[in-house]
């Protein structure tokens, strides 16, 4: 894994953070450093996924970056029909996603779009991931977002998100902000990568509320809508599309 060293270097002027080929190059290393439980969430988004996964329909990563949560999924499906949907901006990300895959498989279908999550169709999906994501789409567009994919969901399909969160209590957004720098230097990071990678993601990545995402999904259309992880300033958040009968959650699936 290759060593983030993308804001090392002083820079003159900070550019607005960009999913280049640089940041592909670096990519894993840069999640595991910046995301706290990013490995644990990615395993129980495919556990998730896995669980609420319909057959014949499909599931659609929206920001599938380089392709962790495909990857992961391969594993957890263990030779089961499913049919995957990645869609992101970065050609970059979706070379290295397409160098991960492998040789075609019977029943795994992977289909991998270079597009903007917004002008993608959703149809048939059982699960829609956006993880790391939405946070990056303009906010105006984002309730539009989730509207569509709720309708194009099946009932009782299955919307995972994770994002950066800010908390409306002033003291607590700082405190939670000043523990994630923190978290980043434990890793790693000197304060000049943090503070250099924070004004390149200044106007480029800007965060709700958990109460934002709780009203956008409720307005959707989304019930069921739970907080399943949640590191300070890191949400994990689950919502269902009602209308078909509960599932029986069993440990073998």
């Amino acid at each position: 894994m290759e060593r983030d060293r993308v804001f090392a270097r002083k820079r003159g002027q900070i550019q607005p953070f960009s999913f280049n080929r640089e940041v592909a190059e670096v990519f894993d290393d840069m999640l595991v450093r910046s995301v706290p439980l990013y490995k644990e969430s990615l395993y129980r988004q495919a556990d998730l996924v896995r669980r609420f996964f319909q057959a014949g329909t499909r599931i659609y990563d929206l920001g599938c970056s380089h392709g962790n949560l495909g990857v992961r999924l391969q594993a957890v499906f263990r030779g089961t029909p499913f049919t995957l949907v990645g869609v992101d901006t970065s050609r970059p990300m979706l070379e290295k996603y397409k160098n991960r895959l492998g040789p075609p498989e019977p029943g795994r279908n992977i289909h991998l779009v270079c597009g903007a999550m917004e002008d993608i169709c959703i149809t048939n999906a059982s699960v829609v991931v956006i993880n790391l994501t939405l946070q990056f789409l303009n906010p105006a567009a984002r309730d539009d977002l989730i509207g569509r994919i709720f309708d194009g969901m099946v009932p009782g399909g299955l919307l995972l998100v994770m994002e950066k969160t800010v908390h409306p209590e002033p003291v607590i957004n700082d405190l939670q902000g000043a523990v994630y720098r923190q978290f980043k230097r434990e890793n790693g990071y000197s304060d000049l990568e943090i503070s250099q990678k924070r004004d390149a993601l200044e106007k480029v990545l800007i965060p709700d509320t958990l109460e934002t995402h709780f009203q956008r999904l409720g307005r959707a259309g989304f019930e069921k809508v739970d907080v399943w992880l949640k590191w300070f300033n890191f949400s994990a958040v689950m919502a269902m599309k009602p209308g078909r009968e509960p599932l029986a959650f069993k440990d073998n699936f």
